[in-house]
Formats: C-alpha cells, structure tokens, sequence
C-alpha cells in the first residue's frame, strides 16, 4: 500500500506536468511540457549520429565494412529524424490527423529496422558459424513481419508489439554470444540493459510525468552504447592504427629520402626525385590500404 501512494504522481504538484492514464486501446496525449519534452529529447541526438555514421563510413576499409557502415547510420539517424518529426507533428499539427497517424505508424516501423540495423556490423563484419550466418537474413525478415504487423494492428495490441521488439531485440544477441570473438559483448549487455529498463518507462505514460521523453533518453544511452562498441570493436583497431602507422612509416621515409637526395648531390634533378618518391608511396599505400 505504501508504494503505489508513494508513486502516484497524479496526487503531488508533478501532475500538472502530464494528463491522466488512458485506456490500453487508446492513444496517451501528453501536455505541452511534455511534447516539447519528447520532441527535444531525439532531437538533439540528430546530428552526434549523422556525425557518428559518417565516422565509421570513413573508417572503413573494404566493402564489407562501408556497406555496414551505411546500413547501420541510415538506422542509427532514420530512429531520431523519424520520431523528432513525427512528435514535432503530434504537437504543433496535431490537427493533421492522417499525417500523425501515418507518421505514429512510420515512427513504429523504423524501430524494428533500427534493430536490424543495429546487428549488422556484428552479424556482417564477424566470424558466423553455418547456422548462425542465417541470422544474416533472417533478421530482415523479422523487422519485415514486424513493419507488416504495425501497418494492420497498430495500437491494437500494445503488449504483443512491445513483445516482439524485445524478442527481435534478444534473438539475434544469441548469435552474437556464440562467437568466437567476444570482444564487446559487454557493451552490447550494457545497451540491452539501458533499452530494458527504458520499457518500464515506455509503458508508464499517465503514471510517471515525461515518461515518453525518459524511454527516449534510454533509447539514446542504449544506442549510444552500442555505437561505441561497434567503433572501438568493428571500426578502428582495424583502420585508425594500421592508417596511422602507414602515415608515419610515409613520413618517415619521405625525410630519409630528402636527405639521401641532399647527401648524393642530386637537389638539381627533381624530376627524378619525385618519381622516386611517387613509386615509394605507391608500394606504401597497397602494403597498409590494400591489404
């Protein structure tokens, strides 16, 4: 008895701050504090990740690495673009009913895409056994039954839906366990961690003021948790040191070169010098970039 009392916002000045509880068929509207909130708090992540993705296409040495890239920062911005717009919609054009309704649907679907999105570094760019490899695909799959299931049922069934994030969510992390290489698999259970605790809070509209714009806040911990990862453990031990050690290695022998043309005399041929150097460069660039 006493913590429901000491969680029922609806009796302390916090109240104002949201609008009571609906039924579970009906859609939750916030207060303006609270859509200004919603709206803001995926909006400013817009740019880290637009930032984040362009980090890792430029990181990336084979096709592989670049199509991952791509298929990752197109998930990573499409989540905050889609639901920046779609709340900023429900607040300020809420008379737009269709529109909403579309986007509200739109803004569901881009979330199991986001998921799909979100393995497939791990999936594409690590070592899969025979039966695992199937999750290569498979994954797609579900975030199509799951956009086909929003188009028909949207709002029918909440608790379904918000199983079968968590499902595509957990399944295909079993693939990930099973690898030989387990490096950042902490970070993963630590991004898992912050979307599990967010669906309290995705749930708590009516009961809890800002609610939705929490859930959002744990969304972005969530996601930027596992970008981390994806850089620290997919992208950069991979391009940044072997890059960075061709760079100096480069230089180095630029300088040693410059003062082998200086002590043999040949300052007056510089034509020659520079195709030495050209050739020199170009065994560099296919012994670290194309190898």
């Amino acid at each position: 008895m006493f913590a429901p009392r000491l969680l029922d916002f609806q009796k302390t000045k916090y109240a104002r701050f949201m609008n009571h509880r609906v039924p579970a068929h009906k859609r939750y509207q916030p207060t303006e504090y609270e859509h200004a909130a919603n709206c803001a708090t995926h909006a400013f992540w817009i740019i880290p990740s637009i930032l984040g993705s362009s980090n890792l296409y430029f990181l990336s040495d084979d096709d592989w690495e670049t199509i991952s890239a791509w298929i990752y920062g197109l998930g990573l911005c499409g989540l905050f673009v889609v639901s920046t717009v779609f709340h900023t919609i429900s607040w300020k054009k809420s008379h737009l009913r269709m529109v909403e309704h579309c986007l509200h649907m739109v803004d569901r679907m881009v979330i199991y895409f986001f998921i799909a999105a979100s393995y497939a570094p791990w999936l594409n760019l690590r070592e899969l056994g025979p039966w695992a490899s199937h999750m290569r695909w498979l994954v797609w799959i579900m975030a199509s039954v799951g956009t086909v299931y929003v188009f028909f049922f949207h709002e029918r069934y909440k608790l379904v839906e918000l199983l079968c994030y968590v499902v595509m969510g957990f399944f295909p992390a079993l693939v990930i366990l099973s690898m030989p290489n387990t490096e950042g698999i902490w970070e993963l259970m630590t991004g898992g961690v912050f979307y599990c605790l967010g669906m309290v809070f995705f749930k708590s509209d009516g009961r809890i003021p800002f609610a939705h714009a929490i859930w959002h806040l744990f969304v972005a911990f969530g996601a930027g948790t596992h970008y981390y990862a994806i850089w620290k453990y997919l992208y950069l031990p991979s391009t940044l040191q072997t890059k960075c050690m061709a760079a100096r290695c480069l230089s180095t022998c630029r300088c040693w070169a410059t003062s082998l043309d200086t002590a043999t005399g040949t300052e007056s041929e510089p034509a020659s010098r520079n195709l030495w150097r050209k050739n020199l460069s170009q065994i560099l660039r296919s012994l670290f970039y194309e190898s």
